[in-house]
C-alpha cells in the first residue's frame, strides 16, 4: 500500500465515518476532514483532487452573482483569517440542505440551503469564518496523523465498515465502526470537539477582523436549535455540528469580549438570498404575495431594497416580465451600476426574447467592468439568444483565459461552440470540462476527436502540435494524481 493511498484511505474513511455517505448525494458534512497531510501542497493539489469529485458527482449551480458572492466574501474572510494558503477554489452545491465546507486546499463550498438559513450576511459568514478556521488550524492534518497510529488491522475494520456504509444502508456502517472502533472512535469524537470550540474561538476573531458582528455567530446557533427541537432530523449542519447549550453561551460570551461597533445590514447579501429563494420556490403566486408583504412591512432602507429585488425576482421567475422591470426599476434608478442589478435587468430582458436591447444595456457596463464574470456571462447568454454564435464564442474563449478552471464556463463553451458549427472546437471544450471533473480518460477521448478533424486539414500544423501536447499533459497528470 502507497504512502499517498494509506493517508487517501484514512481520509476517505473518517470523512465516511462523519457521515459522508448520506441522502444528500454524497456530499461533505460540514466540518467533516480530508487532508493531504504534512506539507500544503500536499493539501492542495488533494483539494483539487477532492474538487474534481465533487463537481463530477453533485449538482451544483453555476449563477455567475452567487459564485461572484461567495469568492468575495470568502477572499474577505481569508484576508483576516490564519489561513497561510489563500490559492482558493469556490463551488454551489443545488441543495437546500444546510451545509458548507471549507477543504484543505483551499476549496469553499455552500450548499444553497445556507443562504435559505442564514438571514444575515453575518450569520452567512459566520458559518464560513468557522470552516475556514478548520483549514487554518490544520484540524484535517491533525485528525488523519492521530489515525495514523492504528495498524493495519484497525484500519482493515474500517475499510470493511467504509463499505458496508458504501453498498447498504449507512447506519449498519455506522454500527459496525461502532462494534470495531469503538474506543478509537470515541477518543476521535473528543478530539473533534476540541477542534470544534477552537474553530469558534478562531472563526469568531475572524469574523470581527472582517468587519463582521461577532454576535451573529451564537444567534445563527441559537435559532437553528430551536428551530429543530422537534424535529425528526436535523440538517447535516447540526448532526456534525451539535449545537449545545453550553455551545451557544461559549460563543456568545466569545463575542463580549471584542468592542462594542456599530454594523450595517448588507444590501448585496439580501439580493444573493432572494436570487436563492425564488429559485426554489414552489409556489410562485405565494412568493410574490411573501415579498410584497415584506416590501411593505420593511422598516428599513435595507430590508425594502432587498424585498424589492424578491419581489423583482419572484415576478421574472413567474415570467410577469413587464412587472419585474417595473419592480426593479426603482432600483436602478438610485444604484444604476450595481452589477446584481444590472445582470438582473439583463437577464429579464434576455428572457422576453429582447436580448438585443440585453447587448446594449451590458455594453456600457462592461466598459466599465471589464472581464467582470457575471456581466460576461449575461452578456455571453444575451448572444447565443441573439444566435449570434460565433461572437459568443469569442467572448466565452476570452473568459475562458480568465476563469481556466470554471467547468461550468467551458460547459457552456462546448454547447455554443457546437450551435457556431466548429465541431474540432467542441470536442476541445469538452476535454477541458472532462479534466476539471476529474474525467481525463473522457477527456482524452475529446482530444482525440478533435486530432481526427484537425489532421485532415493539411493547413493547421499548429494546432495538431497544440492538441498532442494538450494529451500528454493530461496523461502527465492522470500519472501524477494515481502515483
Amino acid at each position: 500500500m502507497s504512502k499517498r493511498f494509506y493517508f487517501l484511505v484514512i481520509a476517505a474513511a473518517l470523512l465516511l465515518q462523519s457521515g459522508l455517505i448520506n441522502a444528500q448525494n454524497q456530499l461533505p458534512s460540514l466540518g467533516d476532514r480530508i487532508s493531504g497531510y504534512v506539507t500544503l501542497e500536499q493539501e492542495h493539489k488533494l483539494g483539487r483532487e477532492f474538487l474534481r469529485s465533487i463537481r463530477r458527482s453533485t449538482p451544483t449551480i453555476s449563477d455567475p452573482l452567487l459564485n461572484s458572492y461567495l469568492a468575495s466574501l470568502s477572499y474577505r474572510l481569508a484576508s483576516k483569517s490564519e489561513l497561510k494558503d489563500h490559492r482558493l477554489a469556490f463551488i454551489i452545491i443545488d441543495s437546500e440542505v444546510l451545509n458548507a465546507f471549507a477543504v484543505p486546499g483551499g476549496v469553499i463550498g455552500v450548499n444553497t440551503g445556507l443562504f435559505l438559513n442564514a438571514e444575515t450576511e453575518g450569520e452567512f459568514a459566520s458559518v464560513m469564518a468557522h470552516e475556514i478556521a478548520h483549514v487554518s488550524q490544520r484540524h484535517f492534518a491533525r485528525r488523519i496523523e492521530e489515525a495514523q497510529t492504528s495498524r493495519i488491522p484497525q484500519l482493515a475494520a474500517l475499510l470493511a465498515s467504509v463499505v458496508v456504509m458504501a453498498t447498504s444502508d449507512p447506519e449498519h456502517g455506522q454500527a459496525a465502526i461502532m462494534a470495531t472502533q469503538g474506543r478509537a472512535i470515541e477518543n476521535q469524537l473528543r478530539f473533534s470537539r476540541s477542534n470544534e470550540a477552537e474553530a469558534d474561538r478562531i472563526g469568531i476573531k475572524t469574523l470581527f477582523d472582517a468587519g463582521y458582528d461577532p454576535f451573529t455567530m451564537p444567534l445563527l446557533f441559537q435559532r437553528l436549535a430551536a428551530n429543530n427541537r422537534y424535529g425528526t432530523r436535523p440538517p447535516e449542519f447540526l448532526l456534525s455540528h451539535p449545537v449545545t447549550e453550553s455551545r451557544i453561551a461559549d460563543s456568545r460570551e466569545r463575542a463580549t469580549r471584542y468592542p462594542v461597533r456599530t454594523y450595517t445590514e448588507n444590501l448585496e447579501y439580501q439580493i444573493m438570498r432572494a436570487r436563492v429563494i425564488t429559485h426554489y420556490s414552489k409556489n410562485k403566486e405565494d412568493t410574490i404575495n411573501e415579498y410584497q408583504r415584506l416590501l411593505q412591512d420593511s422598516t428599513t432602507e435595507t430590508q425594502a431594497y432587498g424585498a424589492r429585488y424578491g419581489l423583482a425576482m419572484a415576478y421574472s421567475e413567474n415570467e410577469e416580465y413587464l412587472k419585474a422591470t417595473e419592480t426593479l426599476a426603482p432600483l436602478l434608478d438610485r444604484d444604476p451600476n450595481r452589477i446584481s442589478y444590472v445582470v438582473t435587468q439583463a437577464e429579464i430582458l434576455t428572457a422576453q426574447n429582447e436580448p438585443g436591447i440585453a447587448l446594449n444595456f451590458l455594453q456600457r457596463h462592461l466598459t466599465i467592468n471589464p472581464d467582470n464574470h457575471p456581466l460576461t456571462m449575461a452578456y455571453a447568454d444575451a448572444l447565443v439568444e441573439s444566435r449570434r454564435y460565433d461572437e459568443a464564442v469569442r467572448v466565452l474563449e476570452q473568459h475562458s483565459k480568465q476563469r481556466p478552471e470554471d467547468f461550468s464556463l467551458w460547459f457552456l463553451l462546448a454547447e455554443t461552440q457546437g450551435q457556431a458549427g466548429n465541431i474540432s472546437k467542441v470536442h476541445q471544450a469538452r476535454a477541458e470540462y472532462f479534466v476539471l471533473v476529474g474525467d481525463f480518460k473522457r477527456a482524452r477521448e475529446q482530444l482525440q476527436y478533435a486530432l481526427r478533424i484537425e489532421t485532415e486539414k493539411a493547413s493547421n500544423p499548429a494546432v495538431v502540435a497544440v492538441l498532442r501536447q494538450r494529451m500528454k499533459d493530461i496523461r502527465a497528470l492522470e500519472v501524477e494524481l494515481a502515483g
